[in-house]
């Protein structure tokens, strides 16, 4: 192969490689400064992390799927060993990875409600669970080639870049992967139209697709109406943070089970994903600005005495308006969250 045919695989010049690289270590280290705010100065730590990190990310992820994922500090953290060519390199076979993705699911239903009663109050509680969750990463990509382990495995948040990245058209350079190494049966990165449905190959595809898809807004749903407590009561108070959150979960997986008999697959998906993302910002918007269902739960800065009530009904009416139109009424564009690197194999021979 020549050299120009091989300038043309190497899609990343080594500017680019640099500015990407930056632009990663930068959200890095603000996720480190945040982390240091959770031990040493909790208020600010969780106003940083559950109210201006979380809130930001569901639209993000929308709008710039391919973004995220090439400056997400848990993959950082994931594939840093994996660029010093460290990692063991295994491959999942498909029902591991098809594993990985329901246990992800299954701790993103879990934890979420904890926030309640224990993470939304406690910063050190909170720090706890991004280490735990940054040792987590580390182990998958030094044990799994690449993102297979951990970004598009067991990372938590994975199965909600499926339901959100539905039609995003920022098609970027993956900046982790230098080589494809066709460590996972379907990359998410690099195959166009991805969502939680794309593959139904076992059993743990199809429930993960379901909960997903159908479960998840009323997911969102329920947990709003929780409000938050300073600590874990008792055995009945746990329970009370994941009954109204199933409970919504039960009724929208229901409906979905309904709706799926009328629409097809593709649209009915598309209308769940923005039903979902718009439920949590019509909810978190007003509690970020002190209108919320519960005074001063996920409060960012009281803005009751500034602005009128009506500003936030406003906002969360447009924001979900936009949602709609960008996931369920835009044209499909098929874009990848990420274009495909050279083949490592093309790489070899040339």
């Amino acid at each position: 192969m020549s050299s120009t045919q091989t300038r043309q695989l190497n899609r990343l010049s080594n500017r680019s490689i640099l500015w990407w690289r930056i632009a990663q270590v930068g959200v890095w280290l603000v996720g480190l400064t945040i982390l240091f705010f959770l031990f040493y100065d909790p208020e600010i730590g969780i106003h940083l992390f559950w109210n201006i990190l979380i809130p930001v990310a569901p639209a993000l992820i929308v709008v710039a799927i391919g973004l995220w994922r090439n400056v997400c500090p848990m993959a950082t953290n994931s594939l840093f060993f994996r660029h010093l060519g460290l990692s063991k390199k295994k491959k999942l076979t498909m029902r591991q990875s098809s594993i990985l993705n329901l246990v992800a699911i299954i701790a993103l239903f879990v934890v979420v409600p904890l926030r309640h009663g224990i993470f939304d109050m406690n910063g050190p509680a909170t720090g706890i669970l991004l280490l735990l969750l940054a040792f987590a990463a580390i182990f998958m990509g030094l044990t799994y080639e690449w993102k297979s382990g951990w970004c598009s495995g067991l990372c938590p948040v994975h199965p909600v870049e499926k339901l959100y990245g539905l039609n995003s058209n920022l098609y970027l350079p993956n900046a982790h992967c230098d080589s494809c190494s066709r460590c996972m049966v379907l990359c998410p990165d690099a195959t166009p139209k991805v969502n939680p449905l794309s593959l139904k190959k076992n059993n743990f595809h199809k429930l993960s697709g379901f909960l997903m898809v159908g479960a998840f807004p009323g997911f969102i749903w329920g947990w709003f109406q929780v409000p938050d407590a300073t600590g874990i009561q008792d055995f009945p108070h746990l329970l009370s943070l994941y009954e109204l959150p199933f409970v919504g979960m039960a009724v929208t997986s229901l409906l979905y089970f309904i709706l799926r008999r009328f629409f097809n697959e593709k649209l009915l998906t598309a209308i769940f994903s923005a039903s979902a993302v718009s439920c949590y910002y019509w909810y978190r918007i007003p509690a970020l600005f002190g209108f919320g269902m519960y005074p001063g739960d996920g409060m960012l800065v009281d803005l009751t005495s500034s602005i009128p009530a009506w500003s936030t009904d406003l906002a969360v009416a447009l924001t979900t308006l936009f949602f709609f139109y960008r996931i369920v009424f835009r044209k499909q564009t098929g874009a990848r969250w990420a274009k495909r690197p050279p083949y490592a194999d093309k790489l070899q021979a040339a």
